[in-house]
């Protein structure tokens, strides 16, 4: 019998996160969920939650040390999906905001790569990061959170080239407008109408595609779009 794979996902609690999560319980890979809250119940032996506030580096840092020390460094996947957004002219948002996009959006996916970039040598592992549709275009009403997931985008592809020799795998998943409550902050969301937008189910899925490919090939881009663009304005 094989052993277990081992994933550690952020933004586990819902959206995106929480299906990516159930996809790899799926696949009998046991699955260490971050999220800051887990109101999602999820009931499997393989799934490990851990309540945390990302920002907190401190805390961050012992508790990926806690796990790698639990699974003898074989660690097979990270995937970045924890992600914030704050839309509207740049002049409108304020240092907070500005300040908790970076920090979420680009700062902890480099520095949950840098501890664990090891452990995923050892395994020939897998870093999907989790970015956006903006990152690969002009965004006059999200340029704070488009330039976050641009920056993501551009270290995943440089980092591919550092790695690659290792046998890591590195893939950027960029989605459009996903129905989730991601847009909690925005004054629009998805429209209701079924071709306008992505379900979260969807990009677990497109995750299981690019971790079901042969060792010998990488995926490192998709970009998943809904077949028309629609947003609406919240009343």
């Amino acid at each position: 019998m094989s052993e277990i794979k081992t994933a550690i996902v952020t933004g586990a609690s819902s959206g995106i996160g929480y299906e990516i999560c159930r996809m790899f319980l799926k696949e009998n890979i046991k699955v260490y969920g971050l999220g800051r809250n887990f109101t999602n119940e999820i009931t499997s032996d393989l799934f490990k939650p851990i309540k945390i506030d990302l920002t907190n580096i401190n805390i961050l840092c012992q508790k990926i040390n806690e796990i790698k020390k639990e699974n003898k460094n074989n660690i097979n996947y990270l995937v970045n999906c924890a992600g914030v957004g704050y839309f509207g002219l740049h002049e409108h948002l304020n240092t907070k905001k500005i300040h908790e996009m970076t920090v979420i959006n680009i700062e902890i996916p480099m520095i949950l790569t840098q501890l664990l970039l090891r452990c995923l040598k050892n395994t020939n592992g897998h870093i999907i990061n989790i970015s956006s549709v903006t990152a690969k275009k002009s965004n006059t009403y999200g340029c704070a959170y488009g330039a976050t997931k641009a920056a993501l985008t551009s270290f995943s592809e440089s980092l591919f080239d550092e790695v690659r020799k290792y046998g890591v795998k590195i893939t950027s998943i960029h989605p459009d407008i996903t129905k989730s409550n991601f847009y909690r902050n925005a004054d629009f969301c998805q429209s209701e109408e079924n071709d306008t937008f992505l379900t979260p189910c969807e990009i677990a899925k497109a995750v299981k595609f690019i971790i079901n490919q042969r060792q010998e090939i990488s995926v490192t881009d998709i970009t998943i779009k809904p077949q028309k663009h629609k947003i609406q304005r919240k009343i």
